[in-house]
């Protein structure tokens, strides 16, 4: 069975006979073990995000035990998402502040206090800001 989990914790136990358990445990408190190495390294890089996983069911002394066949790492598209909007914004700054000459006019004969930078550079920063979001190119 395949299914998409966010994966609260894996946690690792050392058996009687002296092998590894990982226990990967979803949100939802569902619970899902494996022995093999390359199958826990990939639950622990999901821990606290989301995660494919592939599992199968099997009977013993009458419990259920469900063993991971594979963990897929996803990349959560809400964070993405905000990394780009951030980079954005940084990068909008960084323009706005190379371009401060142009938008000020004259080299001041003082310097010019923060409010009065502040709010000549806002405004064309979030313009620039918008269009790299929309990823438009206005020339």
């Amino acid at each position: 069975m395949e299914k998409e989990v966010h994966v609260a914790e894996v946690k690792a136990f050392k058996t009687k006979s002296g092998n590894t358990r990982f226990v990967l445990k979803d949100d939802e408190g569902n619970e899902y073990t494996t022995f093999r190495d390359a199958i826990a390294r990939q639950a622990l890089a999901a821990e606290g995000g989301r995660a494919r996983i592939e599992c199968h069911e099997e009977q013993r002394n009458g419990y259920t035990n469900v063993y991971l066949d594979k963990v897929e790492p996803l990349e959560d598209q809400e964070s993405s998402s905000d990394a780009a909007d951030r980079d954005a914004e940084e990068v909008a700054w960084r323009t706005a502040v190379d371009a401060a000459p142009w938008l000020l006019g004259e080299k001041p004969k003082q310097s010019v206090p923060p409010q009065t930078f502040f709010e000549t550079l806002k405004p064309f920063k979030e313009l620039v800001a918008e269009d790299i979001k929309d990823g438009e190119d206005t020339g």
